[in-house]
């Protein structure tokens, strides 16, 4: 993948602008034990205000050419990323690419257990980001100048593969409230940031411009209004984690209340599945008494006695895709990919 650089200073010139040595900048980057951490820390801000990032690359680009190593930086910790189907399918999509010119996968998080890049940007040839980063992060990224390709969320300055959230949502809502149209309740997903679920009155809502989840809502919301059905605030619900426990918890509290949902659009098929056992453990039948939708197309979610209706996400694709770009297979430009209604009987065509 090719990105366009501004012209580098070299570690002599900062050297000279700063007053130090060339070995007491590199010491810097590379070895921290050998300056105090005050003098470290002074030069490290002098580069970063020069848009110095370091000699690891330079010196780099210099040796050879590729290392090809690329990094994967995944939006949650490692161990729910490997955990959840949909990251499973991107993962493995660009592990098929970059399978046959034998490149090397790095995966990574972008928050929480890694405090900062810690190197990594000195040997990969390029990130591959999939969720939205921290600000801290992207900034981070975009200030080492390294080829950047964002999956599922918009990037100004880099490639950024996406399906149209808001348009798919509104396919889902769309054919479900010609199913059912009284009391509707929506289970979102990481829409808010609050760390526990709430209801979307008391919620504090993501940017639509920068959230897929906030966009899932719009479409919901669109297709309700195009109907003049009205979802009250009270029905709508921020689940902060993609996980069965808290989907289930959520999904059990709303089908006890006593105007209870004949209808949920649920964000995620994971949330969609829980909330079908929920239902089950209440004596709920589906879809006869509660209709459910999904959002994801997982494995799990064609099988059993419940099929889910779910707006099915290319994620296998959207992986093979990125990676595809890296490898100047494809040309490097944004890509909508398509993500098509798929209906099961958790809300079925009522002819």
């Amino acid at each position: 993948m090719t990105i366009r650089r501004a012209k580098r200073l070299t570690l002599k010139e900062v050297a000279q602008r700063i007053g130090v040595s060339t070995a007491t900048i590199s010491n810097a980057f590379n070895r921290p034990s050998q300056l105090s951490q005050e003098l470290r820390e002074d030069i490290l801000q002098s580069c970063k205000e020069m848009g110095y990032a370091g000699p690891h690359a330079e010196s780099r680009q210099l040796r050879t050419s590729k290392t090809k190593v690329i990094a994967v930086m995944l939006s949650h910790q490692l161990s729910y990323s490997f955990s959840d189907p949909v990251a499973n399918k991107v993962l493995q999509g660009i592990s098929q690419v970059f399978d046959e010119p034998e490149y090397n996968i790095l995966v990574v998080p972008s928050r929480r257990e890694l405090k900062s890049l810690s190197g990594i940007e000195s040997f990969v040839e390029g990130f591959i980001i999939y969720g939205p980063p921290s600000q801290d992060r992207l900034n981070e990224l975009l200030y080492h100048r390294k080829a950047i390709l964002a999956i599922d969320f918009e990037l100004q300055k880099g490639i950024s593969i996406n399906i149209n959230n808001r348009k798919a949502a509104r396919e889902c809502a769309d054919f479900a409230l010609n199913q059912c149209n009284e009391n509707v309740a929506i289970l979102g997903l990481r829409m808010a940031h609050e760390n526990t679920t709430v209801n979307l009155k008391n919620a504090s809502l993501f940017d639509e411009r920068k959230s897929i989840m906030v966009q899932r809502l719009l479409g919901y919301l669109d297709a309700a209004q195009a109907k003049n059905i009205h979802i009250d605030e009270e029905n709508i619900w921020h689940i902060p984690d993609n996980t069965h426990f808290l989907a289930y918890e959520t999904a059990r509290y709303v089908l006890k209340q006593e105007k209870r949902p004949r209808l949920l659009l649920c964000m995620s098929d994971r949330i969609a599945l829980s909330a079908i056992k929920a239902a089950h453990d209440l004596g709920i039948r589906v879809p006869e008494d509660l209709m459910i939708t999904g959002f994801d197309g997982i494995e799990e979610g064609k099988h059993g006695p419940n099929t889910l209706t779910t707006i099915e996400q290319p994620s296998l694709e959207k992986g093979r895709v990125a990676a595809e770009i890296f490898l100047g297979q494809r040309e490097e430009k944004d890509l909508i990919l398509h993500a098509p209604l798929i209906i099961g009987n958790s809300c079925p065509k009522i002819t």
